[in-house]
């Protein structure tokens, strides 16, 4: 009978016109009902996608959260203090120990250092001590109403719908981050359903409650987003000043060899014999770092800029990598200043992306290629001199 009712249901969804699917906005009621009957038409039960969505409501902190991230418009050397700190570090060599034979575990079957996973453990919830308390299935749905990204999160929702029919998801009660995140290291439902693992062997993934199964799960993710096994991700240099500041970015990879040509050396250790790109997240007066392949994993993990570095630097840090050298960068641009930019960039034909007073990838490239039209250095950090050339 239930072949049959999928069988029906599927030659449905074949004539059903595309705007019949959950459209973002608009009623939030209607919204449940539409992305109920997508839920069916996928395979699943009506049963199970009627007991999910009944409770669900909208809930306007989610959107608050979602709105308020100012933290990331702080500036590397600012943010990075702010995360990191002695306590932190101690914390994550404890920890590092307590679980040493998980950590094994995770090098051996998954290729991915320890110092990375601690890190983004640090970062994410404390090591597990602040998951978050939002409820995540009205989190999910919120956003995917929501039409910032909605095509991010209904995906989320239909997997957290699979969650809950294998018994490991309760609407009503399972909490995590703003955005949907559940667990120790902060992980979205879809990607539980395809990375979760059982660590300690109780039969169960428990992300929130057991750091083997967390850890072990963050790692195979890891894994899975293309961590390359034995390979360094970032490593502090120093640069000569009379360096072509238009190389640096993400943008521009060289060999440790052309590297070091140019007189890039490493302040700790050997250049890799891997493609790395020159970061300069405060430009060409501050900190400089090599970034190797590892690094563009973390962009699968965060999209911020600031946050990415701060976390590789941590995991340098557990490591055993000395505290980076600030130098006396020049000053950057308030958030309002920041806005400012990003509207004469767009306007001068550059694609900034939303104009939010965050220095992101886009803004960066925007930066650097004016900086190099006007003759300025290119390290991408805006300064008030380039918003007035501007």
């Amino acid at each position: 009978m239930a072949l049959v009712n999928r069988l029906a249901i599927a030659l449905v969804v074949t004539f059903l016109p595309l705007g019949a699917w959950a459209q973002c906005g608009g009623s939030f009621a209607s919204f449940k009902s539409a992305l109920a009957a997508e839920a069916i038409a996928k395979g699943m039960s009506k049963n199970t996608v009627e007991r999910f969505l009944a409770g669900v409501r909208q809930d306007p902190s989610v959107l608050k959260a979602d709105r308020a991230q100012g933290v990331f418009q702080r500036p590397f050397i600012d943010f990075s203090r702010r995360l990191i700190s002695q306590n932190r570090i101690n914390a994550g060599r404890q920890k590092a120990q307590q679980y040493a034979s998980v950590f094994d575990r995770i090098e051996r079957q998954y290729g991915l250092d320890r110092h990375v996973l601690l890190a983004f453990w640090a970062f994410e919830t404390d090591y597990g001590a602040f998951q978050g308390d939002f409820n995540t299935a009205n989190a999910l749905v919120t956003l995917a109403h929501d039409c910032r990204r909605p095509d991010l999160f209904r995906p989320q929702v239909f997997a957290a719908m699979e969650l809950f029919a294998r018994g490991a998801f309760d609407p009503a009660r399972t909490t995590g981050a703003w955005a949907g995140e559940i667990g120790m290291v902060q992980m979205l439902p879809r990607d539980i359903l395809e990375n979760g693992v059982d660590g300690d062997g109780d039969g169960a993934v428990r992300l929130k409650s057991s750091a083997p199964d967390a850890l072990m799960s963050g790692g195979k993710m890891l894994q899975h987003l293309g961590w390359r096994a034995g390979e360094p991700w970032l490593q502090e240099v120093t640069v000569p000043t009379s360096m072509d500041w238009s190389l640096s970015g993400v943008g521009t990879k060289l060999s440790a060899a052309q590297w070091a040509k140019l007189g890039v050396q490493p302040r700790q250790g050997r250049l890799a014999d891997l493609p790395a790109s020159l970061i300069l997240p405060q430009g060409h007066k501050g900190p400089a770092f090599l970034a190797y392949p590892n690094f563009d994993v973390y962009f699968e993990w965060n999209q911020s800029f600031t946050y990415v570095l701060t976390a590789a630097y941590f995991a340098t840090r557990l490591a055993g990598a000395q505290v980076y050298d600030a130098g006396t960068p020049d000053p950057g641009l308030n958030a309002n200043q920041m806005k400012t930019l990003q509207k004469k960039l767009q306007a001068r034909g550059h694609d900034v992306g939303k104009i939010d007073g965050i220095l992101g990838a886009g803004t960066r490239a925007a930066v650097q290629a004016e900086q190099k039209r006007l003759g300025l250095p290119a390290d991408a950090w805006p300064t008030p001199a380039l918003l007035r050339r501007l």
